[in-house]
């Protein structure tokens, strides 16, 4: 099996390239930012280039096939060779929000994982904004890890942190 050749396409040219050509307001990022965050879920970190055609499948190292995800997105994107489906799974989880896409997926995975909204259940206990709990939000976040020195929180993990304040809510409500 013969090594594969680094890719010497450059960030700055993949930005360019697609910058001149997308409508930024379809991704998690602006294009002055383009460059040091990921297109899918807007956190700044080190991102590596990804390939719209997968290599394996004749994808080439061209500015026209790559993209800028994080590790953890890279890791999770289509995997195929219709170069559409990579800008809709793009588009689909846009945030317009920078630093919100773990919280938005994470109240997504309470509801998967409990059968209802966090919200739907804050509104059955009278807490109409779920702003009222960002001070119990933050102070149960303290006390949680990242896995493998990730930025942010996994879904699961914010989930989970949801879940502990609906217990704790629940637990301290005066018996009627």
């Amino acid at each position: 099996m013969t090594k594969r050749t680094a890719i010497k396409t450059t960030i700055p040219e993949i930005v360019d390239y697609w910058f001149s050509r997308v409508y930024e307001g379809d991704l998690s990022v602006d294009a002055s930012e383009a460059h040091e965050r990921c297109w899918r879920c807007g956190y700044q970190t080190k991102l590596e280039r990804c390939h719209i055609i997968p290599h394996s499948r004749g994808g080439a190292d061209e500015p026209s096939n790559l993209v800028l995800l994080c590790k953890k997105c890279h890791l999770e994107n289509p995997n195929i060779s219709d170069p559409e489906i990579m800008w809709d799974w793009l588009k689909a989880y846009r945030t317009s929000l920078y630093d919100t896409f773990g919280i938005i997926q994470g109240f997504e995975e309470y509801k998967k994982i409990y059968g209802v909204s966090f919200s739907e259940q804050m509104m059955k206990l009278g807490i109409s904004k779920v702003e009222e709990l960002e001070p119990l939000i933050a102070s149960k976040m303290e006390g949680c890890t990242r896995h493998f020195g990730e930025s942010h929180l996994n879904k699961a993990t914010f989930a989970g942190i949801l879940r502990m304040i609906y217990k704790e809510i629940v637990k301290n409500r005066p018996k009627t």
